[in-house]
């Protein structure tokens, strides 16, 4: 199985988004029950949505100076609940994106670094063979070329032609032999 192919840090990113919820409906419980989270922490949010939207409405069929009335303490407490249960989820999932981008952000700049050390190995590599090159070319330029070689072979071999015609000898005989 290709483990690449489901990332951990993903499968963890969800798991944190699905229990967020379980903790935003224990925000909201815990907001209904408390006076002191219900009176500053659910209301004044409950109320300007509540205020937002109905100037919204209000302003879209065309009734302009009309007064709002603030909602109850009941249905504000309830509303204000259910937002900051929203704001919790948003907010959780906000952080996993954050979180996803910041690693994807990591990854990349470490697969550049990778890239880039590659790419200077490299580049070490073929300035080596670079320098190799120049020395095996001064060598092959400082030694005798194959046809001057030649030459000389054939110049030994005329010298020995002609040492072995004035001396008749069996090692003369034997090197002609071999020709």
């Amino acid at each position: 199985m290709v483990v690449g192919a489901f990332p951990m840090a993903k499968l963890f990113y969800l798991g944190i988004r699905q229990v967020s919820k379980p903790l935003a409906n224990r925000i909201k419980e815990a907001a209904r029950r408390s006076e002191f989270f219900k009176t500053y922490i659910c209301l004044p949010p409950a109320q300007l949505y509540h205020w937002v939207e109905m100037r919204t409405k209000m302003r879209i069929m065309g009734f302009r100076g009309t007064a709002i009335k603030p909602l109850n303490e009941e249905a504000a407490a309830e509303l204000g609940a259910e937002l900051l249960g929203e704001a919790t989820i948003f907010i959780v999932g906000g952080g996993c994106l954050v979180l996803e981008y910041w690693r994807h952000q990591t990854q990349q700049r470490n697969k550049e670094e990778e890239q880039k050390a590659a790419w200077n190995a490299l580049q070490d590599e073929v300035g080596r063979l670079a320098l190799a090159l120049e020395t095996l070319q001064a060598q092959a330029q400082a030694m005798p070329s194959l046809s001057a070689l030649e030459e000389l072979r054939a110049e030994l071999r005329e010298v020995r032609t002609q040492v072995c015609n004035e001396h008749s000898t069996p090692k003369c005989q034997a090197a002609s032999s071999k020709k």
